[in-house]
């Protein structure tokens, strides 16, 4: 595991330096071009050719220069690469090449970087510096088969590399868009839950001091134990945010967020507000999934804070009711029912069917089955994989 994690990590690093030094990569392609113009002139020539000299190695590595600045000016680079290459052509008498390396590469890169109207200017000038360099070179229709065919290919995979690039630039923002939500959906169920047991507790706590001091001594009690349990799970997302920490020695610190096993402790918590929670579970308990788990603990979170804050409930009762293939959590209070209803239609309950659907579940809220009190039911299909943490 160690050396896995290792040579992921020197991976990733290589990949990072890559992106955030082009000029690198640009010239390790000038480089390796450089290395495929050479071989030509390794290779011993036929007796009645000309040596190859000096003089031709030097332009040919003139031509290859250039792809250096290729990414910041491809077009530019492209007239350097055209006339460097007629230069070699007129002047010396240096081996042939079996592929037009340079300009193969600057045309993918425009092709993949440059902009339409530099598409268009480049792809006009090599309609006919490439009929020009066969003429120069061998007049033959068959070159000039074989050279249009390279140059459309090299086109046709930069085109093809900027669709894809664009399409992981889309796909990232989608993603970037959806953890946003998630982690707005954490942040308002912690906070929020965290705040509306605070301000009871604080709005309970005067009445008790004049009336039952006890009372009052484990209103601030639960004051201060909901705060803490509240900084205890900001400080855990903020670490699961950080970028790479939790690696950096080979461990995880992350502990898994609250799930079916936190359901009780919530509970109390609520209980200490002074409302009567009652807590019971239908069917076989069978074997659920982290995610599925981390979800119905939002939700009766999200349930319990709406009933505190609007409901002016005296009891709600939270059932778990395992079936076949799904997994039904109904959260149901005996307070105000319909005239609370316009008063909870904020983010938590959007929230909460946010979470269902992201199971391929469902979540309804409303009045009581009698019409009294009100009520959240949601179903959640145990069948379906879904992402743990959601």
């Amino acid at each position: 595991m160690g050396i896995r994690r290792e040579l992921r990590g020197r991976w990733e690093r290589g990949r990072v330096l890559a992106a955030a030094n082009p000029l690198l990569v640009d010239i390790g392609v000038a480089l390796l071009v450089q290395g495929a113009m050479t071989m030509p002139f390794l290779v011993p020539r036929a007796p009645g050719l000309p040596a190859a000299t000096w003089a031709a190695y030097g332009l040919s590595t003139l031509t290859v220069v250039p792809l250096v600045w290729r990414r910041r000016a491809p077009v530019a680079v492209l007239f350097a690469v055209l006339a460097t290459s007629l230069l070699y052509r007129l002047t010396v008498e240096g081996p042939g090449q079996p592929l037009p390396y340079t300009g193969l590469i600057v045309t993918y890169t425009i092709a993949a970087l440059a902009a339409p109207r530099k598409r268009l200017l480049a792809g006009l000038v090599l309609l006919v510096a490439v009929p020009v360099g066969v003429w120069l070179n061998t007049r033959s229709a068959r070159e000039l088969t074989f050279s249009v065919f390279v140059f459309a290919a090299a086109y046709v995979f930069g085109r093809l590399t900027d669709a894809r690039q664009r399409a992981h630039r889309v796909e990232a923002e989608q993603a970037a868009a959806r953890e946003r939500a998630r982690i707005a959906r954490e942040m308002h169920d912690i906070l929020s839950h965290a705040v509306s047991l605070m301000i009871v507790q604080a709005e309970a706590g005067p009445v008790a001091v004049r009336t039952a001091p006890e009372r009052a001594e484990a209103a601030f009690d639960a004051i201060s134990a909901t705060g803490r349990d509240a900084m205890a799970q900001l400080r855990h997302m903020l670490g699961v945010l950080r970028d790479g920490a939790d690696e950096a020695d080979g461990t995880d610190p992350r502990e898994p967020q609250p799930g079916l096993a936190a359901l009780p402790g919530l509970l109390d918590r609520v209980r200490g507000s002074g409302l009567d929670v009652v807590y019971r579970t239908v069917g076989d308990a069978g074997p659920v999934a982290d995610g599925v788990g981390v979800t119905v603990h939002r939700v009766v979170q999200e349930a319990l804070t709406n009933v505190v804050r609007h409901a002016e409930a005296k009891a709600v009762t939270v059932q778990l009711a395992y079936m076949k293939d799904e997994l039904e959590v109904t959260v149901t209070d005996d307070g105000r029912g319909a005239r609370a209803v316009a008063r909870r239609g904020g983010h938590g309950l959007v929230g909460i069917r946010e979470r269902a659907a992201v199971h391929g579940g469902s979540a309804v809220a409303g009045p009581g089955a009698d019409g009294h009190g009100f009520e959240v039911r949601v179903r959640i299909p145990l069948s379906v994989p879904a992402e743990a943490g959601t």
